[in-house]
């Protein structure tokens, strides 16, 4: 990911996923589509769309008289650098101990552990081979 993007909060990922499936978007459209999820004022949603445009997560069309705003990252990036993020606040940045932890806890199904194998086999496919040692 060549981009760093901006962590964002439980609550700004509901926005956030407002906008995903649809941008651009007016602040009343993304307030009518959450509302139907979740019992937030209006406020509390204009002020996630404003902090979301201050953290650089979510663009705003001003060219018109209604504002619209759209995101900034893909619904992929923020995933992306989430993961990485709890991965290294809670495993010390190893997934190595993620995956131990399912598994020890007999998290995984036979069909997850397969899986796991044919994306860990396409990747070493895809990736060359390097030397750590170096």
């Amino acid at each position: 990911m060549s981009k760093n993007v901006p962590r964002i909060s439980e609550a700004e990922w509901e926005v956030m996923n407002i906008l995903w499936k649809k941008s651009p978007q007016t602040a009343n459209e993304v307030i009518l589509a959450l509302q139907d999820k979740i019992d937030w004022k209006p406020k509390t949603i204009r002020t996630m769309l404003d902090r979301l445009v201050q953290k650089n997560v979510v663009g705003v069309h001003k060219d018109q008289k209604v504002y619209t705003f759209f995101p900034l990252y893909s619904q992929d990036e923020c995933q992306q650098a989430e993961a990485k993020s709890f991965i290294k606040r809670i495993y010390g940045g190893t997934l190595k101990s993620l995956l131990v932890q399912f598994m020890e806890e007999d998290s995984l199904t036979v069909e997850d552990i397969n899986e796991l194998k044919s994306i860990l086999e396409n990747s070493k496919k895809e990736k060359p081979a390097t030397n750590k040692n170096k």
